[in-house]
């Protein structure tokens, strides 16, 4: 039985790690490779690691020796790549099967395509093609409507599309996708769990690997999570405010008797490293 996955998110905007919530309000929270490095020392099962930059301009505001501030993202993946000894996606600012190339020769094992796959789904399938369809992880951003199901948006929860996003999952299976990461924009920040419907309804619906995201605000959500029947479980606010993160929702997730892997907490990257 394969184990169930606990995947910290982490945001970048223009240079910096942020806090979402609702797709609209972001707080600043760090430089993109210490957290890296503490994400390491927890044992996390995997990375995931957004890019959210609404212009390719890249300034992380501090000019000490400790930080280094490289101002395009591809020296930010080779610096985070270096220090991250879990799997790594990637995604943000990808538009073509060259964007996938440079972001896995520098370091990702996969990379997460959102707006991008929806405007032009070929993108999909060239992927697969080129490298595998578990090299591509596609990420649905979807809101709820009034007659309470839902429709994905895109352009980082700017634009409506009127597709409902178990139909978009379904047709990105189909094109080659190897992961499905679904995101609640409603639940984005709030620390009231996940969008369990949503999540469920995807789910049952696609037979490859699918991630909840979007809402986690205790270690309870997860175990929502996996009983609404995904592969992984990922959260990104939660893990950058409470110490020791990953490691004490391995815990409770273990306690419980869910089939993850074992928590353990061991320095094996600082941020001096490497």
């Amino acid at each position: 039985m394969n184990k169930i996955r606990l995947i910290p998110v982490v945001l970048l905007r223009n240079g910096v790690i942020v806090q979402s919530k609702g797709f609209k309000r972001y707080q600043v929270l760090g430089n993109p490779s210490s957290i890296v490095c503490r994400l390491s020392n927890w044992f996390s099962d995997e990375l995931i690691y957004l890019d959210i930059s609404k212009t390719p301009n890249y300034d992380l505001r501090r000019d000490d020796l400790n930080y280094s501030n490289h101002d395009n993202i591809l020296e930010i993946l080779k610096e985070i790549s270096r220090k991250c000894f879990m799997p790594l996606t990637f995604g943000g600012r990808i538009t073509s099967v060259k964007d996938i190339y440079d972001r896995l020769v520098l370091g990702a094992d996969k990379i997460s395509i959102n707006s991008q796959a929806f405007k032009t789904p070929n993108l999909i399938e060239k992927g697969a093609k080129e490298f595998g369809s578990q090299c591509i992880v596609v990420s649905i951003d979807a809101k709820k409507k009034e007659n309470f199901s839902w429709e994905v948006f895109v352009d980082g929860g700017k634009t409506s599309t009127g597709v409902c996003p178990i139909k978009w999952a379904i047709d990105a299976q189909n094109r080659g996708a190897g992961e499905i990461l679904i995101n609640s924009i409603d639940n984005d920040g709030m620390g009231n769990g996940y969008d369990f419907d949503l999540i469920q309804s995807i789910s049952d619906e696609i037979t490859i690997p699918a991630i909840a995201l979007g809402g986690v605000g205790e270690w309870s959500h997860f175990e929502e999570g996996i009983k609404a029947g995904v592969n992984a479980v990922a959260a990104a606010n939660i893990f950058h405010y409470t110490e020791n993160s990953v490691y004490n929702a391995k815990k409770y997730l273990f306690s419980k008797g869910y089939s993850v892997r074992k928590p353990i907490i061991e320095t094996i990257v600082t941020e001096g490293d490497l």
